[in-house]
């Protein structure tokens, strides 16, 4: 594939993240950023520059409508995902939206819907999902190699002074530990488990009704269990473990980032898996996205919008039973 015949993308935002995950797509063979889109044109031009895009603009509006680009990467924070995701998915564009894909149950139904009805792409960017270590981990699981999964346990906090102008603390940015942080151990625990049959909710509430602190109990029928908590008020571990009736995987922190897990058995064996670096979870993401297109396909075999809405689901029924604002 020429470089004039690349799959071309627009990415939406500046931030931090849009400047972390398009500088990956624009090392990817066969891709190209084509454009950058911003509410602020002078930061949409001084990030096209970096990522060698040719077109910069204003408004989002003006990136979906773009002749130049493929599909939409939505990097503005998640309170927005969904009005561009929308759009982009008016347009015909294919859409790649940062997680969470909305900040709740009802917009992730409604954007789900319409990229259905549509026949447009659409899926969650949930990286973790495409780190090879935390894909080889659900294989060998699935596997049965190491029996039958007992506990799953995951956290990810820290703290964060309390401020309602800073995204975390902002319901208008659809703010709170769980959708931010809490969505990585609650998605691993899918992952490797499904939607489980009961879960338990406890936490802590800010000043603003956003939950500062959650803690979930997962039970399955087959009498597995996941012991899951999020935290803006305090460190956890970022770890990762997985307790089976033959061994256990443990995921070094940052668990949703992994570049080392180690297996044990429980006859004693142990070997651990290595990566240099999690951004290829980035690169794996786009490849999805532009294969997929390529295929004529309308959703992401590894990163399923089921898998989406489950997720969401269990977020806003956590929410729910903390007494937390609801975002829609």
């Amino acid at each position: 594939m020429s470089d004039h015949e690349s799959f071309s993308w627009g990415i939406a935002a500046t931030g931090e993240i849009a400047e972390r995950v398009g500088a990956v797509i624009a090392r990817e063979p066969g891709m190209r950023v084509a454009a950058v889109g911003s509410r602020d044109l002078t930061r949409a031009q001084g990030l096209s520059a970096k990522l060698g895009a040719a077109h910069a603009y204003g408004s989002y509006e003006e990136l979906v409508a773009s002749p130049v680009v493929q599909a939409i990467y939505v990097a503005t924070p998640q309170a927005q995902h969904r009005a561009v995701a929308e759009a982009a998915i008016a347009a015909g564009k294919a859409v790649l939206c940062e997680k969470p894909l909305t900040a709740s149950l009802p917009e992730t139904e409604s954007l789900i819907a319409r990229a259905r009805d549509a026949k447009v792409f659409l899926m969650e960017g949930m990286w973790m999902r495409f780190n090879p270590l935390i894909r080889e981990v659900a294989t060998l699981l699935r596997r049965g190699e190491l029996g039958q999964i007992r506990t799953v346990e995951a956290t990810f906090g820290f703290p964060l002074p309390y401020d309602p102008a800073h995204r975390l603390w902002d319901p208008a940015r659809g703010g709170g530990a769980l959708l931010d942080l809490g969505i990585y151990p609650v998605a691993l625990a899918h992952l490797l488990l499904g939607s489980p049959d009961s879960t338990t909710v406890t936490g802590t509430l800010s000043e603003n009704k956003l939950d500062a602190h959650a803690e979930l109990r997962m039970r399955w029928a087959n009498g597995a269990e996941a012991d899951l908590r999020t935290s803006l008020t305090e460190w956890l571990p970022t770890r990762g473990r997985v307790v089976c009736s033959e061994g256990e995987v443990v995921i070094a922190p940052p668990f949703h980032a992994a570049t080392r897990v180690t297996i044990r058995t429980n006859d004693g064996r142990k070997r651990e898996h290595l990566i240099d670096n999690p951004d290829v979870a980035f690169a794996a993401q786009a490849r999805e996205v532009r294969e997929s297109v390529l295929a004529g396909q309308t959703e992401s075999r590894v990163m399923p919008l089921d898998d989406t809405l489950d997720v969401m689901r269990i977020l806003e029924e956590a929410r729910a039973t903390l007494g937390a604002c609801a975002f829609a």
